[in-house]
């Protein structure tokens, strides 16, 4: 099976990492990495500095550092290195809003965020370098596409895209604060034993298997992650429950409502994509497996965002509809419910 990670996570990715030369002169940080990093601006480069996304010898420090020889100075940005040229292609998009700093997409389940190995084509970012090219900003190079945040593959929803550096800056750092809102939809298997509560466990990489999270409760491995939840409606066999992250771990809410014996239904990645309550024969069987084909994917749904605009500090909030596969076993749940 191909893994496409998820991607709530708000890590950095070490991009450039420079070890002073012993014969450097005294030097401004902006200054230095302007001379040492091809096509960087100083404008793209104060503000990486100003988010704290460089640092020299692992801490941060103001564009007016004096670097000097053996200094370590590292560029951190929330997206991996690009591995190889990315096409632009002609692929719609559902816009929510959009002004001159951002973008909100709803995106689809199914379409690859980041092109990634055996995701090279057809991820958002394609379809957005299509249309940052089409856009009248583009002929200056102004406009084009920031990733600040990523949602898997399979999850459905609302994510932030940045058109300006600056404005990739200050939402990276909203990001890197935890200062977003960010309320997510799932359905999970059974009935969380408190209707509202928060689940807590680091989550890190797995060592049975690299495709999924495992959640480690000591905090010996992997990153602290906070998920809190509240029950929305219960089906008796299966619960709505509302998400709001807190961290944004690869697979956190996956790995978390699994942790705690609540696995989202149809997540085969997560062993929710079998009865796991409830009888295993007969016409509830019948039930399960038609609701199973008609979202053969994760119930996991990116309802709303809210953040602060980077230009005029305004909070902005968005809202999305449930696309059809959900709602469409939601009604079936609910209509099970009444016959029962």
């Amino acid at each position: 099976m191909q893994h496409n990670q998820e991607e709530e996570d708000d890590e950095l990715y070490e991009h450039h990492r420079i070890v002073v030369d012993k014969g450097q002169g005294l030097m401004r940080l902006d200054h230095y990495l302007k001379h040492h990093i091809p096509n960087a601006t100083r404008t793209k480069l104060q503000n990486a500095i100003e988010v704290d996304a460089v640092k020299v010898n692992d801490k941060t420090a103001k564009s007016s550092y004096k670097v000097k020889p053996f200094d370590v100075v590292t560029l951190s940005l929330p997206h991996p290195p690009r591995q190889n040229d990315i096409l632009p292609e002609n692929i719609p998009l559902q816009i929510v809003y959009e002004d001159a700093e951002l973008l909100i997409i709803n995106k689809p389940a199914g379409m690859v965020v980041h092109p990634a190995h055996g995701n090279w084509s057809g991820t958002l970012i394609n379809a957005l370098l299509y249309y940052f090219e089409n856009l009248p900003t583009a002929k200056n190079g102004e406009a084009r596409p920031g990733l600040v945040h990523r949602i898997d593959k399979d999850t459905s929803g609302l994510i932030v895209i940045a058109k300006t550096d600056y404005a990739m800056a200050h939402l990276a750092r909203q990001f890197f604060d935890h200062s977003i809102e960010r309320t997510y939809w799932a359905l999970v298997w059974g009935e969380p034993k408190q209707e509202a509560g928060t689940i807590t466990g680091h989550v890190g990489r797995s060592a049975r298997d690299r495709r999924i999270m495992d959640v480690f409760a000591d905090g010996s491995q992997g990153k602290h992650a906070v998920t809190h939840y509240q029950t929305l409606q219960s089906f008796r066999y299966v619960s709505l429950v509302q998400c709001n992250l807190e961290t944004g771990r690869t697979h956190q809410i996956r790995a978390h409502f699994r942790h705690v014996g609540h696995p989202l239904f149809s997540d085969a990645t997560y062993g929710g994509d079998k009865i796991l309550r409830g009888t295993t024969s007969g016409s509830y069987r019948a039930f399960v497996e038609n609701c199973f084909a008609l979202m053969p994917r994760q119930a996991l749904h990116a309802k709303s965002l809210g953040f602060v605009h980077p230009r005029t500090k305004e909070w902005l909030q968005f809202d999305s509809e449930l696309p059809a596969d959900f709602r469409a076993v939601l009604d079936k749940w609910e209509m099970y419910q009444v016959q029962k």
